[in-house]
């Protein structure tokens, strides 16, 4: 059925772009830069009229002249042309019989100056416990226009909302209890709409009192307000400043809430941040970063992400191994995949299955498991790798070319299975197949 529709459309698009040939578009109907037919004509301060896609790509490019007349513009905010706009509508109606389609009203975008007087607005309630509702009635029609278009996004960006927005939410975190969670509640679903955030309001948001209040609601909060807290943890851990990682370690709860995410998902898209967020914490050899592989590590992660594995779509696959590839440089860590029986079977089948970052992930995990280990007691693992097949898929991997860090891993682990061999390998013909070269 979505073929079919897909088919229909595609027909009806051809047909009318067909239409458009054989017509006679008035001149003054046609965008001066593109040539087609304009949707959403707008007026620069020389007079002329331009499609709105097309003269706001002329504008974001760095020109500031009129692309016909060449005079420098005394203002970069087109204005909508109604009246050519009609015109174009009334066109469209009168020659409908050539499969013309009327063309839609367009919403007018927000300004800058419309959106400056909301953020100063904003700002203002922020100062003021008692606008505490007007501020969240802002924070609402921002959330509202942003979401209209991707030009009414880049306008908020622009002018700072992600700052100004990050700056609130500390403010109202230090000022306000608990149970006046709504306006924060607000806040947070608007800056994720507002993603990727710059580098200062990142780090407005990493502080002290809006990660705890980041927390609260990934522990207590609604599935969306659990959801957005989340992407905007995604985006303070990937900073990878140390002292954060410290910070979220002192708030009770936290690392218990990211693990919950992971067992218990609502989305692929929480459980992607919530391993994202974790892979940052546990991929360092700084003291905060030990302590959260060894809380995550009791907190049963190791055997989560290895269950996890069993069956993952690509992404998530990816990021699993990621976290896991960081706990296994913990000796703890080590330790607790080792003892479970699903870890090389589940490892060897990843290896030039998913990708190239996953099959680098796994060579590592293997590497940090069996080659890097030098307890005896690793024969045990050895035997189970060559029998799932390791040592033939490692050989393919260096056919078929990987990075040379994962290369000379995998080599070592070729010498250390090649002394024990001597065993019969078993490797099924299947798992050869769909294997993905990185070039």
């Amino acid at each position: 059925m979505k073929r079919r529709a897909s088919r229909t459309s595609n027909t009806k698009k051809q047909i009318e772009e067909k239409s458009m040939e054989l017509l006679m578009i008035p001149s003054h109907f046609k965008c001066p830069i593109s040539l087609d037919l304009m949707k959403d004509p707008v007026t620069l301060s020389t007079g002329i009229t331009y499609d709105r896609v097309s003269i706001e790509t002329w504008i974001e490019s760095g020109n500031q002249t009129c692309p016909i007349t060449k005079k420098v513009l005394k203002t970069l905010e087109p204005v909508p042309n109604h009246a050519v706009r009609k015109m174009i509508q009334e066109w469209c109606v009168e020659n409908k019989d050539h499969g013309i389609e009327r063309i839609p009203t367009p919403r007018i975008p927000v300004t800058s100056s419309e959106v400056t007087e909301i953020l100063r607005k904003v700002e203002s309630c922020c100062k003021s416990q008692q606008g505490l509702e007007s501020g969240r009635e802002l924070v609402m029609k921002m959330r509202k226009m942003i979401k209209e278009s991707m030009r009414n996004k880049s306008c908020f960006v622009t002018n700072g909302a992600g700052k100004i927005l990050s700056s609130t939410l500390l403010v109202f975190s230090e000022k306000l209890p608990v149970g006046d969670s709504e306006t924060m509640e607000e806040i947070i679903s608007t800056l994720t709409i507002l993603l990727p955030l710059d580098v200062e309001s990142k780090s407005i948001l990493g502080s002290k009192s809006s990660l705890n209040r980041m927390i609260w609601f990934l522990k207590c909060g609604s599935l969306s307000s659990r959801r957005n807290s989340v992407f905007l943890l995604k985006e303070v851990m990937g900073m990878e400043e140390m002292w954060r990682v410290e910070e979220l370690l002192k708030i009770d709860g936290a690392l218990e809430s990211l693990v919950k995410l992971v067992k218990e998902p609502i989305s692929p898209t929480t459980t992607k941040a919530s391993l994202l967020t974790i892979y940052h914490m546990v991929n360092s050899s700084q003291l905060s970063n030990e302590k959260a592989r060894s809380k995550f590590v009791d907190l049963g992660l190791v055997e989560l992400l290895i269950e996890t594995l069993v069956d993952s779509e690509k992404r998530i696959c990816e990021k699993a191994l990621g976290s896991l590839s960081g706990l296994c440089n913990s000796e703890k860590g080590r330790k607790r995949a080792n003892s479970n029986a699903l870890t090389v079977p589940v490892l060897i089948k990843k290896l030039s299955r998913v990708s190239a970052m996953a099959t680098e992930f796994s060579v590592s995990i293997l590497w940090k498991l069996i080659g890097k280990n030098e307890k005896r007691d690793t024969v045990v693992l050895i035997n189970e790798a060559l029998q799932v097949g390791a040592f033939q898929k490692l050989l393919i991997l260096l056919q078929v070319g990987c990075s040379k860090n994962t290369k000379e891993k995998a080599i070592e682990l070729l010498k250390l299975l090649n002394l024990h061999r001597g065993k019969v390998e078993c490797i099924d013909s299947l798992d050869l197949k769909n294997i993905e070269r990185p070039f």
